[in-house]
C-alpha cells in the first residue's frame, strides 16, 4: 500500500493568543510544521507543540518564516538571499534543539507564507534556504510546492524534497496559488476538497480555479491549521486518503 503524509501548520500561538485547534489536527495528520517565533510562535509554544508530536507519534518539521508577527509572515520582506539564509538556519537550529531535547527527530523544513511563495520561484531565494539546511542537517527533508522550480534547484544540490500540494488552496493555471486576496483564493467545501484532491492523487495533476490541469507528483499534503475550517478539512482529506488507497507515514518513517 502506497504511503502519503498529511502536513499541518501547527503552534502558531503566541503567549496569551491561541490560533487553530492544534490537538484536534494532531489526531488527524502525519507531520507537523511547527513555528519558529518569527511569523508566529514563541519558545513555550513551540517546545509544547513538540511534546504533544512526541506524545500522538506524529512527525515533527520546522515552518521558519519572515520576522513578521503583525503580518503573521504574509508580507514579503525586503531581504537578501544572506539574510533569509541565516533567518532560516536560525528558526530551523531552535526547533531542531527543542525537538532533540523532547527527543524526537526534526525531520522536515517547510517555509511560510511569503517566504514559501518567494523560494518557490527564486533560484537565489531557493538556494540560500538550502544552504542553511544543509548548513545544519544533510538528512533534513524539504517540504516544496509541487511542481515548482525549487523542487528542482533544491535537487540539483543534493537535498532531499517531498513536493507538496495544498487540500484547502486554489491554484492558477501554472501551478501558483491563487492570491489570498482572491475571493476563491481557499477551499473550505469538503465535498470540493474530496474531489480536488481525489482527482490529484489518482491522475497525478492539479486542477487550477479555472479549470486546467498540471502534472505534479504528490508527496505530501497540506491543511492550513489557523483557518476555521482546519478539522473538517484535515478529516476529509484523511478519509480521501485512505479511500484512494494510501497510508499515512509514520513517525519511525
Amino acid at each position: 500500500m502506497p504511503i502519503i503524509d498529511v502536513n499541518a501548520d501547527l503552534g502558531e500561538a503566541f503567549g496569551r493568543y491561541r490560533v487553530g485547534d492544534d490537538d484536534a489536527l494532531l489526531a488527524i495528520i502525519s507531520s507537523a510544521n511547527i513555528a519558529c517565533g518569527f511569523h508566529a510562535g514563541d519558545p513555550h509554544v513551540m517546545a509544547s507543540t513538540v511534546g504533544r508530536c512526541v506524545e500522538m507519534g506524529v512527525r515533527v518539521g520546522a515552518h521558519p518564516g519572515f520576522p513578521d508577527l503583525q503580518g503573521f509572515g504574509r508580507r514579503r520582506l525586503p531581504m537578501s538571499a544572506q539574510e533569509i539564509r541565516d533567518i532560516v538556519l536560525y528558526q530551523v537550529g531552535a526547533l531542531a534543539l527543542l525537538a532533540e531535547s523532547a527527543g524526537a527527530p526534526l525531520c522536515h523544513v517547510k517555509l511560510h507564507g511569503a517566504l514559501y511563495n518567494w523560494a518557490a520561484y527564486d533560484e537565489e531565494i531557493a538556494t540560500a534556504v538550502v544552504e542553511a539546511l544543509r548548513g545544519l542537517r544533510r538528512d533534513l527533508i524539504l517540504y516544496a510546492p509541487a511542481g515548482s522550480p525549487m523542487v528542482q534547484t533544491a535537487a540539483a544540490a543534493g537535498q532531499s524534497v517531498w513536493q507538496e500540494i495544498f487540500a484547502d488552496r486554489n491554484y492558477e493555471p501554472d501551478g501558483t496559488l491563487t492570491a489570498r486576496t482572491h475571493p476563491l483564493a481557499l477551499l473550505r467545501d469538503p465535498v470540493e476538497v474530496a474531489e480536488r484532491l481525489r482527482h490529484s492523487l489518482q491522475r497525478g495533476a492539479i486542477r487550477s480555479r479555472t479549470g486546467e490541469t498540471l502534472a505534479v507528483t504528490v508527496d505530501t499534503i497540506c491543511v492550513h491549521g489557523d483557518e476555521p475550517t482546519a478539522v473538517a478539512t484535515a478529516k476529509t482529506v484523511r478519509n480521501t486518503v485512505y479511500s484512494c488507497g494510501y497510508t499515512l507515514v509514520r513517525a519511525t518513517d
